[in-house]
């Protein structure tokens, strides 16, 4: 379970994150000039959110996303194309895995109110579609609007994103794409720090990485007092 976002991270997807730590943004000009490096076909952006829903128990991760680019870039979520453009056509419209809408009994059509932290207010959204994943281990709890919803409502952060994500034409490119990335943006106000999907994901599951010591250590003492026994 740990290493499940590791297993089925994209070999064609860089992930680009401001230098000094992941919690800063950058800056939405990035992402036309990162398309204008070789090999990359496709750039895209999604800001953290941070909301609660109901009670700070019911945690699900939403996402502000770059919505005409988002699809291209992660086509292992696949939803109905007429859900997918009535979320286009909405700008207070959501998108939510399937494993999400389950849990709280929510259906495409319903608002859903949820209250930011990050950004503070009362946000709702109108919920459009519910998407599915290719395959078993794709996350399907995860929930996204629109950029521009945020970017419009916010009162600080204007003009800025959460990070990128890098398509490239080939897997066997990233180190150039990466270092191409890296040192056009060097000495800038806003360094970046470019790696592949899968070694981003690896990060978080070195971040729990204690949780899987103390698991496996508890398990193998009373195992250990059970041979005892």
């Amino acid at each position: 379970a740990l290493n499940m976002g590791v297993n089925v991270a994209g070999a064609d997807r860089l992930i680009v994150r401001n230098k000094v730590s992941l919690i800063m943004p950058l800056p939405l000009s990035y992402q036309q000039r990162m398309r204008q490096i070789d090999h990359v076909t496709e750039a895209t952006h999604a800001s953290w959110f941070g909301g609660v829903y109901q009670d700070p128990k019911n945690f699900f991760a939403q996402f502000a996303i770059d919505t005409p680019t988002y699809r291209t870039v992660f086509p292992e979520f696949v939803m109905p194309d007429d859900q997918w453009q009535a979320f286009l056509d909405d700008r207070e419209g959501a998108v939510v895995g399937r494993v999400t809408a389950e849990r709280f009994g929510w259906q495409v059509g319903d608002r859903i109110p949820i209250q930011g932290t990050i950004w503070p207010g009362n946000w709702e959204f109108n919920l459009r579609a519910i998407y599915d994943g290719v395959h078993d281990e794709t996350d399907t709890s995860l929930f996204w609007f629109h950029w521009e919803y945020l970017e419009e409502s916010r009162s600080y952060g204007k003009g800025t994103v959460g990070w990128y994500t890098v398509k490239i034409d080939d897997p066997d490119n990233a180190v150039e794409v990466a270092a191409e990335v890296d040192d056009r943006f060097a000495n800038s106000a806003w360094e970046t720090s470019t790696e592949t999907e899968k070694a981003f994901a690896a990060g978080f599951a070195k971040q729990v990485g204690n949780i899987r010591l103390i698991v496996l250590s508890i398990g193998a003492v009373v195992l250990f007092t059970l041979l005892l026994v």
